[in-house]
């Protein structure tokens, strides 16, 4: 596949209906280098997965019966939003460990909603019988082209923004974001996959040599918590660097970003810087790194 053709076709798609988010260069973090940051939690509904729903959407015939996804939290209230902006119904599938927080953001978009015991694979399972039953569209949060080429746009609109990095770090969970920078940066520059080591779905595909299934919890499981890593991505994927970090890390680059500067993110938001505070990644002298913030939907809502 022509990923960077797909990804600059998604861009002019999806124009007008998703933010161009700000990027920042920062010191601080008790690092002793600056950092490029993207901030991608003011994308609508909070993360980047806006991207992706709208591109999928904006290329797809949407059949009568709506679309369908199973979620985490933050892509069911991306697919939620981008349905109702473009005029087409919406249910939406998440787990009881989405929290209610992101289960309120879905509910004020007025899309159907139903909240599965369990994790992300419950829900998706439900997603895809409810598929079946009606007809809707399903989107999936991260392993279809669509989706992969929307979040692609996030890089591509980094690089016009500016980019200087050397090296950029992305947190993981089913791999549809790292996924896009892959595709389009294309070893132009470095990409680092972070994940939690509580949620290391990209982490043991790279050790096993497949994706395999692996045990999901921890503080950013409702959106850092797929099962199994997505076909595309691992397709990407294959020799790259893989770091993991401890919860604790994440917590303390989650309240260093709002200490240091006021930047309110959630756990899997964090992910990516928490890799360089705790040390699992460390840039060589002179190399030039940025980080991906990319989601800012934290629990409990600080303004319900």
């Amino acid at each position: 596949m022509d990923w960077t053709a797909e990804i600059s076709a998604a861009q002019e798609r999806i124009a007008g209906h998703v933010q161009r988010t700000p990027v920042m260069t920062t010191t601080g973090f008790g690092l002793d280098h600056p950092v490029e940051m993207k901030l991608e939690q003011l994308q609508h509904t909070g993360s980047f997965k806006a991207r992706g729903a709208f591109n999928t959407l904006l290329s797809s015939d949407v059949p009568p019966a709506g679309i369908v996804a199973a979620s985490g939290g933050n892509h069911g209230a991306a697919a939620a939003y981008a349905a109702r902006t473009l005029g087409h119904q919406a249910q939406i599938f998440v787990p009881e460990m989405a929290g209610p927080a992101k289960i309120a953001l879905i509910e004020r978009t007025g899309a159907k909603l139903s909240v599965v015991p369990g994790e992300y694979a419950n829900a998706a399972q439900q997603a895809q019988e409810h598929a079946a039953r009606t007809g809707a569209m399903q989107i999936h949060a991260y392993d279809a082209p669509a989706t992969v080429a929307g979040q692609g746009t996030c890089f591509a609109e980094w690089e016009a923004q500016g980019l200087e990095a050397d090296t950029v770090l992305v947190a993981v969970g089913g791999g549809g974001l790292i996924a896009g920078a892959l595709a389009w940066f294309a070893g132009r520059r470095k990409v680092v996959a972070v994940e939690p080591e509580t949620s290391r779905a990209l982490n043991a595909a790279l050790e096993a040599g497949e994706p395999v299934d692996v045990t999901v919890s921890g503080v950013a499981a409702n959106a850092l918590g797929a099962r199994r890593i997505g076909s595309i991505c691992f397709g990407l994927a294959r020799g790259m660097q893989s770091v993991v970090v401890p919860d604790a890390a994440i917590t303390q680059a989650q309240q260093a970003l709002w200490r240091e500067r006021r930047l309110l993110v959630e756990p899997a938001g964090a992910t990516a810087l928490a890799a360089l505070m705790s040390g699992a990644y460390r840039p060589a002298p002179g190399e030039r790194v940025a980080v991906l913030v990319c989601g800012g939907n934290i629990a409990p809502d600080p303004f319900p």
